[in-house]
């Protein structure tokens, strides 16, 4: 064990979070039969089974989970000293997780968030699924739900509104045509909404939210959007009211401890404007894209 170092321990980390050798192997940069040799080493040292191998992949053991929850904060006091240093030297990095359409709305207004005379990187994460930072896995989320977690703080953003959209002037026969995130991907309530009210209905399906937005744009269908994405395209319009069982708020949340440290704060703070300066836009008042 003396000669354990914390880069074994990164790639157990990989292995448990990617479920397998391929995904832990693009990360580290490594081969996945170097990773799989540093796994066993690790097991070796330990004197225990960390992980069930079969077909489908690499899954914990009950002590590779306990192994996993103590090296998940050992990981996160390390982030916070890194990210400590970085900015103490003037170059420090954000990392900012949001969903597919908050994430087009930052790319859009990006000179608010982040300019080239801030001292720190921004590095900005797209995912529908719950932003984490109970480890520090980010420094700043967005979230569609109030977070409970006693080591996280947030702040309410405003409401989010959800309607149909088509191409506008399109023909009426797209009302029998929806389209629709795949079920495997449909992990938030409004891409799950066609296939719960029409599933018999949906004529394309795509992997990524963003490709519903190309397909409408075509006249492929009608779709699910955030109004504050479809009512600022001028080449579509609402395909019926809103759809009031997908409105939301959401969240900025970040982890209690980084709150003060200004690079973070300074990047909150302004998603925080950006946001409430687009309250109308998002809770589906439709006011112009100027």
């Amino acid at each position: 064990m003396k000669d354990m170092s914390w880069d074994s321990y990164r790639i157990f980390l990989e292995v448990a979070r990617h479920g397998g050798l391929t995904g832990a192997a693009q990360v580290s940069g490594l081969s996945p039969a170097t990773v799989g040799r540093r796994v066993l080493q690790l097991e070796e040292a330990m004197g225990r089974p960390l992980f069930l191998r079969s077909q489908t992949g690499y899954r914990l053991t009950g002590e590779g989970q306990a192994l996993f929850e103590k090296l998940q904060a050992m990981e996160s006091i390390a982030r916070g000293v890194e990210s400590w240093r970085q900015e103490g030297q003037g170059a420090s990095t954000v990392r900012l997780m949001a969903g597919t359409w908050v994430t087009w709305l930052i790319c859009e207004n990006i000179s608010a968030i982040c300019t080239e005379r801030d001292p720190f990187r921004l590095d900005l994460s797209v995912s529908e699924r719950r932003a984490t930072l109970a480890h520090r896995e980010v420094d700043v989320g967005i979230r569609a739900v109030e977070p409970t977690e006693p080591s996280l703080i947030s702040r309410p953003a405003g409401d989010v509104a959800y309607a149909a959209y088509r191409r506008k002037n399109s023909d009426e026969t797209l009302a029998g045509r929806w389209l629709a995130v795949s079920e495997d991907d449909a992990v938030s309530a409004y891409l799950r909404w066609p296939h719960d009210r029409m599933g018999g209905a949906i004529a394309v399906l795509v992997s990524r939210p963003r490709s519903l937005l190309d397909l409408v744009r075509a006249g492929a269908g009608q779709a699910v959007l955030p109004c504050f994405v479809g009512d600022l395209d001028p080449g579509l319009e609402r395909a019926g009211e809103e759809i009031r069982e997908l409105r939301h708020q959401q969240w900025i949340v970040a982890n209690n401890e980084d709150r003060h440290r200004r690079d973070i704060r300074t990047v909150s703070d302004r998603l925080f404007r950006l946001l409430k300066s687009h309250a109308d836009l998002f809770a589906g008042k439709r006011p112009s894209r100027t």
